[in-house]
């Protein structure tokens, strides 16, 4: 891997301090980084190259305690610290000037964007004047985090910023989501397994569930969370990337660009929602205040910042139809919401009845369908639920659940940031969102956002530690559907009785 310069604008903030500078020290402690490469912080603190050190070992010893000192002595080796001001150009001639004059640092460099959203315009847009991104001695790559824009419009807007100082292939849309190792090993256990490709279509599943629950509330994030609200935050951007692998066609090959196309194929395919249909294919809430792990917790008009009269959505579930051979006439329900009653990411696949009913002249009740699911977080797993004979002498069924996980309990676990950031460094795009999958996947959401924002009136809410509002089952299309809410066989294993 080629020597580079990752200058980090945010590096005092919560992502650097959480996720970036962590993701980077276990990067050393594996040997992965390459030599010679710099991490320069951009911040406005006052502060000279020893204080920050000591910030940065800080930021280590709240994740890992007492780092290895070795380890930490060469890591500390690698920092810089540069002062400026996001919002002053003269600060990016300054940075320009900083670069050029110090031969230690490396040319290939990357910025990656640990700021606010809205500052991304107009960062890129002094960088651009400074020449920073110019790649006349070496590449310049720009990252930056979701979301990508407010609604279409806006993103519409935000790339065509971009485009005045950046290639397409010089900006890398981080999803951390992607980045996950059950997330990537969707395409290992679609693509390098022919077992289940007979059954990947509208032939033989009978919907697919994806979700994305938490137990936390909003932790003092109102002022993104009010603008943001449940579907731009999650659905928009997580879910719909995990629902275009799941149902993408097998790419020419596994580079970024065929990947990307396949995934672009998916969401062009999408069912328009029109303003009409908007209450079919859509659903909000708002959490109240109840209990959650044996606490009580306010209700989100409680909590701090947020708008008493606010209608911001906590919880958003989405109905939508892929409308191609594959996959016309199968549901995709998406959902995602705050203060649920378990945290928990997962791909819940269910099958068809078997076509010819064996057992409807026998005594036996109806058998369950069978199940796919994959765990992403906190549990990854691939487990298939199945119907088996009881042993004995009565006709007496259960189901079992065939566990795949690919993780043995005493494998690493790596956290998604370190997938990323090396894949950032190497320049594979592979997990990186193109802007053509940002703007369809804006526009399959854009006509729910522009009907409720004119609904300002009234939102379903749910008490905390449940799982979503009431009413919800509406968006099903048969009585025997209903939401996955457990990896877990649900309760008792006997599924019939004897006859």
């Amino acid at each position: 891997m080629e020597p580079s310069t990752l200058v980090i604008f945010g590096a005092t903030g919560n992502l650097a301090r959480l996720k970036l500078m962590p993701a980077l020290f276990s990067l050393e402690v594996d040997g992965r980084l390459p030599e010679r490469m710099v991490i320069l912080a951009f911040a406005r603190r006052d502060w000279d190259q020893s204080q920050w050190r000591d910030e940065v070992l800080g930021m280590l010893k709240e994740k890992f305690g007492s780092p290895d000192a070795e380890v930490m002595k060469r890591f500390c080796q690698r920092l810089r610290f540069f002062h400026g001001d996001l919002a002053d150009a003269q600060s990016f001639q300054g940075l320009r000037e900083y670069v050029d004059g110090d031969d230690s640092l490396p040319s290939n460099m990357a910025f990656y964007m640990a700021i606010r959203p809205s500052e991304f315009g107009s960062v890129i847009g002094h960088l651009g004047e400074a020449g920073l991104l110019e790649q006349e001695h070496g590449w310049r790559r720009v990252v930056i985090e979701k979301p990508f824009g407010y609604d279409l419009l806006s993103a519409q807007t935000l790339q065509s910023r971009f485009n005045r100082n950046l290639d397409e292939s010089q900006l890398f849309r981080i999803d951390h989501y992607l980045g996950k190792g059950t997330v990537q090993n969707i395409l290992v256990f679609r693509f390098a397994n022919l077992m289940l490709e007979p059954l990947w279509n509208r032939n033989y599943i009978d919907h697919v569930q994806i979700t994305h629950s938490e137990t936390r509330g909003i932790e003092n994030r109102a002022d993104y969370y009010e603008g943001a609200g449940a579907l731009r935050d999650m659905l928009q951007s997580h879910l719909m990337q995990l629902m275009a692998l799941v149902a993408m066609e097998p790419p020419a090959m596994m580079d970024a660009e065929s990947l990307r196309d396949e995934k672009v194929k998916v969401l062009k395919s999408v069912r328009p929602i029109t303003q009409n249909a908007v209450h079919a294919h859509a659903f909000r809430g708002q959490y109240a205040k109840g209990e959650v792990d044996g606490q009580m917790v306010p209700g989100y008009l409680d909590e701090v910042g947020v708008d008493p009269a606010s209608i911001t959505e906590t919880y958003a579930a989405l109905k939508l139809y892929i409308d191609n051979w594959r996959w016309r006439g199968v549901p995709f329900y998406l959902r995602t919401g705050k203060r649920m009653a378990e945290a928990s990411s997962a791909i819940s696949i269910r099958f068809k009845e078997p076509p010819h009913h064996l057992f409807r002249n026998t005594h036996l009740e109806r058998l369950q369908p069978n199940w796919l699911l994959m765990g992403i977080q906190p549990n990854e797993c691939l487990k298939m639920e199945i119907q088996v004979k009881v042993p004995g002498l009565e006709m007496n069924t259960r189901r079992i659940s065939l566990d795949a996980s690919y993780r043995s309990g005493d494998e690493a676990v790596t956290d998604a940031y370190e997938d990323l950031l090396l894949d950032v460094l190497e320049g594979d795009r592979s997990l990186f969102l193109r802007y053509d999958e940002v703007e369809w996947a804006w526009r399959v959401v854009d006509p729910v956002l522009k009907v409720w924002s004119m609904e300002r009136d009234f939102i379903n809410t749910y008490a905390a530690g449940t799982w979503g509002p009431r009413g919800t089952y509406r968006m099903f299309e048969r009585d025997d559907q209903f939401w996955r809410h457990s990896l877990g066989l649900n309760g008792s294993d006997v599924a019939s009785e004897a006859f």
